[in-house]
């Protein structure tokens, strides 16, 4: 009988696949800091609306369609303001980064309540002289802001109460990133101020969860022959392994969480942004969102999870050494009803 080869569905590489801690995915890496020179604010937020599709002049170099119009499919994300909110600093510790100093402003919006107790009694340029002295003494070694967004403004997010999440600041000097975001803490900051068209970054998000799934959903394996499941279900796994050791390898594909996974999509580009979501939204709204009225973005390709959900984006880490930073030609975005 012969032995067709066949590769193993499902990486590995992300076990265990169990529920993310939070629906606000986590960035654990940044940009390197000596890629940005000048300090500059690093990361966003938006909310996923939908897809479509537009129409662009194709600019790959040696692409068969080099210089003519192709189909892209594209996600519109709605991008409202984000605040500052914070400026927290670190220093290295024998257990990891660890937080030794913080300033909050004091014109916070009372949503904010809704997910922390906003500090009533903080001396906001107390705190400031405190973390400028530790970066004269040597003792910080990183300096994160500390943003929220403003889901009371998106009325197709049915909740008002803001995510929080840390963004870096790039730069090499430690020093003029904090002056920098000194100028920006109780600020509204668009996207505008952090991504331009054309810009390749990378999102991270929480994908659509699907409960508890069997091997053959969850890793993609075979059916069983109806010879060979007489004694069980058709979509169950041959064996769980050798008797000895009485031991089930967690290499196994067993039945468990799959679905609402953080993940991290690498490369993406961003085709657009704009400031009416009318140029965006189709005929009749998106299916489970409704209308954008406030800043989009137009991100190539798909995007992590369901509509309505947070994603996050930050500058390519590792980008593609042919990717190019100028705008798409874009001569038609498809707003035909989503309906059906």
């Amino acid at each position: 009988m012969s032995h067709p080869h066949r590769p193993r569905r499902g990486s590995i590489g992300f076990s265990p696949r169990v529920r993310a801690r939070s629906e606000v995915p986590r960035v654990r890496a940044w940009p390197a800091q000596n890629v940005q020179k000048e300090p500059k604010l690093l990361g966003f937020a938006g909310y996923k609306a939908g897809m479509t599709h537009l129409i662009m002049r194709d600019e790959i170099p040696n692409s068969l369609t080099n210089g003519m119009e192709i189909s892209v499919p594209v996600t519109i994300m709605e991008v409202p303001a984000m605040k500052v909110a914070a400026i927290r600093l670190y220093k290295n510790t024998t257990y990891g980064a660890t937080a030794i100093a913080e300033a909050w402003t004091t014109e916070l919006d009372k949503e904010l309540n809704r997910a922390i107790t906003v500090p009533k009694k903080h001396d906001l340029p107390a705190a400031i002289a405190r973390i400028e002295q530790l970066i004269k003494d040597g003792v910080a070694k990183d300096l994160r802001v500390v943003m929220y967004t403003m889901p009371d403004k998106v009325t197709g997010i049915p909740k008002k109460k803001p995510e929080i999440m840390e963004n870096s600041i790039g730069g090499t000097d430690l020093m003029a990133r904090f002056q920098y975001a000194k100028g920006l803490i109780g600020k509204n900051i668009s996207i505008n101020d952090v991504f331009n068209n054309g810009d390749v970054i990378d999102l991270v998000g929480i994908t659509i969860g699907k409960g508890v799934q069997g091997p053959v959903k969850r890793w993609g394996i075979q059916l069983q022959k109806a010879k060979h499941s007489r004694a069980g279900s058709v979509r169950e796994i041959g064996t769980l392994g050798a008797w000895h050791p009485s031991h089930v390898s967690w290499r196994v594909p067993q039945l468990g969480q799959t679905g609402y996974h953080q993940r991290t999509e690498f490369n993406k580009r961003i085709m657009q942004m704009g400031k009416d979501g009318k140029n965006v939204t189709p005929e009749g709204g998106f299916i489970n969102y409704g209308i954008v009225r406030n800043d989009y973005v137009i991100i190539k390709g798909s995007v992590p999870g369901p509509v309505k959900r947070l994603v996050r984006m930050r500058p390519a880490i590792r980008p593609k050494k042919q990717t190019k930073g100028q705008a798409p030609e874009i001569t038609y975005i498809s707003l035909e009803s989503k309906q059906g």
